[in-house]
């Protein structure tokens, strides 16, 4: 049987990470507001009405493609493309090549940063790894001039947030419905796991501090999920139907 993704691969282990997918949600919740093309997510009024779980899709997306057998990521990876497309008619206009290259861009940096964060620095192997994963997402998405390595990654990576990012109306909309669908507290969570995962660019436009308040919380939180008491902090951290579906890609995992 032929997986999308090697059953030990680096990238299912961090996928396999309810932690991870946490973090990993809260960086592209960061970004997703900035970016210059925001406008398209907000044409069919999803976003606003649902931010969190419009998020949430996205990440689940991916996380379904990463355990599925090649032939059904395939056609998920598909799936996604004709549903831009069908969003493309109705606008009448087509979505920017690098909004899109921009969201893969995402998912790699932050499934490097969230595993980083809380577990171990990745060796440069398996930073390359990531990027073949998501470089292999692109190229079925018909993206052009993506980047043949990591390294080379990088330097374009410094180019979009430079270039594609900029605080806007929507953004600041964005974060006040974070904030409602969230509640006050929950809230607050996401900022400081935005601060621990976010380029310093993103962290530069939405006025974040350097230091986020979670990290020296990390090894209590390690501590409790040895002890089997992360289930508890993670309903602190999310609503239950967002929690579900970061469970659901975990469970995945077994697959």
């Amino acid at each position: 049987m032929e997986y999308f993704v090697e059953k030990n691969s680096i990238v299912r282990k961090i996928w396999g990470e309810p932690d991870c997918v946490m973090l990993i949600f809260a960086g592209a919740a960061a970004e997703f507001a900035l970016n210059k093309a925001v406008d398209w997510l907000y044409f069919t009024g999803n976003l606003p009405k649902d931010p969190i779980g419009r998020l949430f899709s996205t990440v689940s997306y991916a996380g379904k493609i990463i355990y599925s057998e090649k032939k059904d990521a395939l056609k998920t990876i598909d799936a996604i493309t004709s549903i831009h497309a069908g969003v493309e008619n109705k606008r009448g206009s087509s979505i920017p090549e690098w909004a899109y290259r921009d969201v893969l861009y995402m998912l790699i940096h932050y499934s490097i940063a969230s595993y980083e964060a809380l577990a171990h620095k990745l060796s440069a192997a398996e930073k390359q790894e990531v990027y073949d994963v998501f470089y292999r997402l692109g190229e079925r998405m018909k993206l052009k001039d993506l980047p043949l390595n990591y390294q080379e990654w990088l330097i374009d990576r410094e180019f979009h947030l430079v270039h594609d990012l900029v605080k806007s109306g929507y953004s600041l909309d964005l974060f006040k419905q974070y904030k409602k669908h969230l509640g006050s507290f929950r809230y607050l969570i996401l900022l400081e796991g935005q601060i621990l995962v976010a380029p310093s660019k993103v962290r530069q436009l939405l006025h974040l501090r350097s230091f986020s308040l979670l990290k020296p919380l990390l090894p209590l939180y390690k501590l409790s999920r040895a002890m089997k008491l992360d289930g508890r902090i993670k309903s602190m951290m999310l609503p239950g139907k967002y929690k579900h579906e970061i469970d659901k890609i975990s469970f995945e995992k077994k697959g």
